[in-house]
């Protein structure tokens, strides 16, 4: 997901594998219908892992005879394919077809399209779209680079990267949010939301559309602080367990108590605060904060100039914010014709140069250790607050049943902001419907 745009997947995994393989319109470059189920894949790619045990380099496996490749990128994200597919073509000789599929819509297409020949080789997720995958058996597992991966990576990007303790993912960008501010505004970042409060009241006009802050207040991606920083969770240790749910107990309430305050200071709808309008007003000057990530960096740059600043999430209840973060992940279709050149493109896409390239092509945050400490990134004050807030951030669940969670809470949150329902009913309630999502209902 591009994790900014946090939605659900409403794919049938059931209705798409009884999709039979036609390949008609197979998106492999021309080439006939892709028939290879996963397992005559798995095949391939062990026989592929034979040539070099653990870590074998990436010259120890070449490309399948005459391999093309169709790759999904989201469209923000085009410019770094473009060029990446360049060089690897260059490097390889295998055609890359770039198609461009929202990261969030990528496994639901993938669904549908994959078991039918006519999917991407290989694909863009946000990393709670893994378990979903995985359980649909839709992906390979990185396993001739995995170690090479590990080792290279943050462990919060692996643990993204993994699903039941076995890696699938190419890790290549971290994602969470911060807050943007206007330093004409806003001398200094506020350190807490109560001075968020204290300055807001200064500057909110609502009768001139103006307003302290502004975030997405009825989205449970930007709204996790208000839970987790105060003790709120999601799916147990390690968000793995699908029947241990936080978002209703002591803590959670804590927190949302702190987010019903700063109604005061945003009086405005949450149907009426979206991204295109949070942008908008940030870049007048008529919002002088604005909770968001990376992805809108370049665009602030270029309309704030030496006034844009970035800095960690205000503390909520005396604690550090706690925001959720999410891992863009390569993933290798199962069904892919050509496994070893998209193993192949997967890595190339997603080691330190080309991490550094993405960070330059569009703002993003590395995983890769080395790229960390690259003076493109320790040398940029906004890359390194979105660094440093990543420390104080957790990883979205990544089981299947996490596509079931949106969907309430981002109900719940709604009534909590415009109707003022008690934030303790309206998360009890969302938490039942969870459960019976989970235990009843189809992952959505």
């Amino acid at each position: 997901m591009n994790l900014k745009k946090i939605m659900v997947l409403t794919a049938s995994f059931s209705m798409a594998m009884s999709i039979t393989a036609c390949g008609s319109n197979n998106n492999n470059g021309g080439n006939a219908a892709a028939t290879n189920a996963p397992a005559n894949n798995a095949a391939a790619t062990d026989n592929a892992g034979t040539n070099g045990g653990n870590a074998p380099a990436t010259d120890e496996i070449v490309p399948e005879d005459g391999a093309s490749l169709v790759v999904w990128e989201s469209k923000e994200e085009r410019a770094f394919a473009e060029e990446i597919a360049k060089q690897f073509t260059a490097q390889y000789n295998v055609p890359i077809k770039i198609e461009e599929v929202a990261p969030p819509d990528q496994v639901g297409k993938l669904t549908q399209d994959g078991p039918s020949g006519l999917a991407a080789d290989v694909v863009l997720i946000p990393h709670d779209n893994l378990g979903k995958a995985v359980s649909a058996s839709l992906l390979l597992p990185n396993d001739i680079f995995g170690e090479q991966t590990k080792a290279e990576n943050t462990e919060a990007s692996i643990v993204g990267s993994s699903y039941e303790g076995e890696l699938y993912g190419y890790p290549r960008a971290a994602e969470t949010y911060a807050l943007f501010y206007n330093k004409s505004l806003v001398k200094e970042a506020p350190k807490s939301f109560d001075d968020v409060i204290a300055f807001s009241k200064t500057f909110t006009d609502k009768a001139k559309n103006r307003y302290g802050i502004m975030w997405e207040v009825g989205n449970m991606y930007f709204n996790y602080p208000f839970i987790a920083t105060t003790g709120g969770y999601l799916f147990g240790k390690d968000g793995t367990d699908k029947d241990d749910i936080g978002l209703n107990n002591e803590g959670a309430i804590k927190g949302l108590s702190e987010y019903v305050k700063l109604k005061e200071i945003l009086p405005i709808k949450s149907g009426d605060i979206n991204a295109d309008i949070k942008r908008s007003l940030f870049n007048t000057g008529d919002v002088a904060m604005d909770i968001t990530g990376p992805w809108e960096l370049a665009g602030y740059k270029e309309a704030l100039g030496d006034n844009l600043g970035v800095a960690s999430i205000p503390t909520i209840d005396g604690k550090t914010a706690i925001t959720f973060s999410g891992i863009k992940i390569f993933g290798v279709n199962a069904y892919s014709q050509y496994p070893n050149a998209a193993k192949l493109y997967a890595r190339f896409a997603s080691g330190k140069d080309a991490q550094l390239t993405l960070n330059k092509l569009v703002g993003s945050v590395p995983t890769n250790n080395e790229a960390l400490q690259d003076a493109q990134i320790t040398g940029d004050p906004f890359i390194s607050a979105f660094a440093e807030q990543a420390k104080n951030s957790q990883p979205m669940p990544s089981i299947p049943e996490m596509g079931n969670v949106w969907s309430p809470v981002n109900a719940a949150l709604p009534e909590i902001w415009d109707n003022n329902a008690d934030p303790k009913a309206a998360m009890d309630k969302a938490v039942e419907q969870i459960k019976d999502l989970n235990n009843g209902a189809s992952a959505q």
